[in-house]
């Protein structure tokens, strides 16, 4: 046969007569360049796929993945700015309520201060005026307490001036009551 000896100029040493392969034909010498020539076409096309096709979608991928954190970071600067000057007005018109606040208590306690004084000046004067009444009706009191006094003790000296044997003279008990009750 024709092929027989081809297989074995071919196959050298790694193929015993019976055609069949000694051992692993990866590690057979006399292989070699035949392997080395594919790898190294494998190896040619599998660059030439991911340099034309894989990383140029990968590199595409990166750079949007780029853009949109850089515009991510952009607008969160944005934002930290904006939150900024949104707390800044919040704390300028929190300090301008509490001063219009203090303003509004001031002015109703001043308003209350001046009900109350015009209140308590208006009590004031009741109270006066019900203190002269009560002031009078004690002096009208008074003076009827001395008149009747003076009736009990004009009308109990004539009793006992008579009860004692004498005349009871009005006009002389009048001046001694009278004298006794003034000083």
């Amino acid at each position: 046969m024709a092929t027989e000896p081809f297989t074995e100029e071919v196959a050298g040493s790694c193929v015993d007569a019976g055609g069949s392969a000694i051992g692993m034909p990866q590690l057979c010498f006399d292989w070699f360049p035949n392997q080395i020539f594919w790898l190294v076409i494998t190896l040619v096309v599998i660059f030439l796929v991911l340099s034309r096709v894989a990383l140029p979608r990968i590199a595409a991928i990166l750079a949007e993945r780029q853009g949109t954190i850089t515009n991510d970071l952009a607008a969160a600067e944005d934002l930290k700015a904006k939150a900024v000057e949104a707390e800044e007005a919040y704390n300028k018109a929190l300090a301008d309520a509490r001063s219009e606040a203090q303003r509004i208590a001031a002015e109703a306690r001043a308003e209350i201060q001046v009900g109350l004084d015009e209140a308590i000046a208006k009590a004031d004067a009741e109270i006066a005026a019900k203190a002269a009444e009560s002031e009078k009706a004690i002096a009208d009191i008074r003076a009827g307490a001395l008149e009747s006094i003076q009736v009990v003790a004009k009308d109990t000296a004539a009793e006992l001036v008579t009860a004692l044997g004498g005349k009871a003279d009005a006009d002389a008990i009048n001046g001694a009551v009278d004298a006794q009750t003034k000083g």
